[in-house]
């Protein structure tokens, strides 16, 4: 998945006198379910909505996600073989080896949120309210579940400090990416073997460090002569077999560090941003289609006596995902400065 850009659609979903949304057990009246074609288009729509804003989740070892397996994502690997350099002997079958594999256990939660419509916003609004509900919160379940993979793999312990930092709370406000420590990044991962995704590594940079990023002399003088033009939908640029991603959800990091005798803010109060560099199989994700993302609509009177006058109407969503690191070797968080500094944690 490449495309961040989110498409706005709002003929895509009509609802008439019709149609049934709601998703509660009773077969009495104003109660039915929803058809199983409508179910999976609503689905579908939601997943649709939400997936551009999942930048995190795309460079993931995805897993299937069945249903009546427990609560505990197992995740699974394989440790490398060792060199073969002992000759063969003819005639002789070798020993052979033994595959290593690993495990990795994440235990399954569940997220969700809904919104309330009454019968008189539906009846008196000009706009599409269900409609432009389900956008809403498509666009909150996105950035809820791609703030839930980020967490945790921005938990790893393979970190590389800008300016030769030892520690987040000695970031200055001099200590910004550049591209020496893009490749002393890249050099992590070599060093470990780490395989590449389609032909690369992968990152996920946050717009005020990809401003400083491309400030670097070094980084104006190998793309003097490029065009840039064709990268779009988050997309930047390629960096030392790297590609960078850009999205305001990537990690950052409200730092106070303790300020000397006569320190301003400005010299001692820094935030630190993440960039990861990414190889294949540094962490896995649940698929959002294994069970993971659907919407719950329910229509006006659905809740029985708890809505005697048929006021209330609700849309939802409710996602179910684990998350887990499986290599940390394959994956650097660089933590850096940024001209920005504006303090603010996302």
């Amino acid at each position: 998945m490449r495309n961040f850009k989110l498409h706005r659609k709002y003929d895509a979903l009509q609802f008439d006198a019709t149609t049934v949304i709601n998703v509660t057990g009773s077969s009495a009246a104003g109660n039915n379910l929803v058809p199983e074609g409508d179910k999976v288009y609503y689905d579908r729509n939601l997943i649709k909505i939400a997936g551009p804003l999942l930048i995190h989740d795309q460079f993931a070892q995805q897993e299937p996600l069945p249903k009546n397996h427990g609560k505990t994502k197992e995740f699974r690997g394989f440790q490398p073989l060792a060199k073969a350099t002992t000759p063969l002997t003819e005639g002789v079958t070798p020993n052979g080896n033994k595959l290593d594999m690993f495990t990795v256990n994440a235990t399954i939660s569940q997220y969700g949120d809904y919104v309330t419509i009454s019968d008189m916003l539906d009846l008196t609004s000009i706009d599409p309210m269900v409609l432009q509900a389900q956008e809403t919160l498509g666009d909150q379940a996105g950035r809820t579940l791609d703030t839930i993979t980020r967490e945790v793999i921005n938990a790893g312990t393979n970190v590389l400090y800008a300016g030769g930092r030892t520690a987040r709370t000695s970031l200055t406000s001099s200590d910004k990416l550049n591209v020496t420590t893009v490749k002393l990044a890249v050099r992590a991962l070599k060093t470990q073997n780490t395989p590449l995704i389609n032909g690369h590594y992968m990152a996920v940079i946050h717009p005020d460090v990809a401003f400083d990023l491309t400030e670097d002399s070094t980084y104006k003088e190998l793309f003097k002569y490029t065009d840039n033009s064709s990268f779009k939908n988050g997309h930047l640029f390629n960096l030392e077999n790297v590609e960078f991603y850009e999205s305001t959800e990537a990690k950052k990091f409200v730092t106070v560090n303790t300020p000397a005798a006569g320190d301003t803010p400005a010299t001692y109060y820094q935030d630190a941003y993440s960039t990861l560099v990414i190889g294949k199989g540094a962490y896995g994700v649940t698929k959002l289609d294994g069970n993971g993302l659907e919407t719950i609509i329910k229509q006006l009177g659905s809740g029985g006596t708890a809505d005697p006058l048929n006021q209330r109407a609700t849309i939802g969503w409710k996602a179910t995902k684990a998350v887990a690191i499986l290599v940390q070797q394959y994956m650097v968080r660089i933590e850096s400065a940024s001209s920005f500094n504006d303090h603010e944690a996302n």
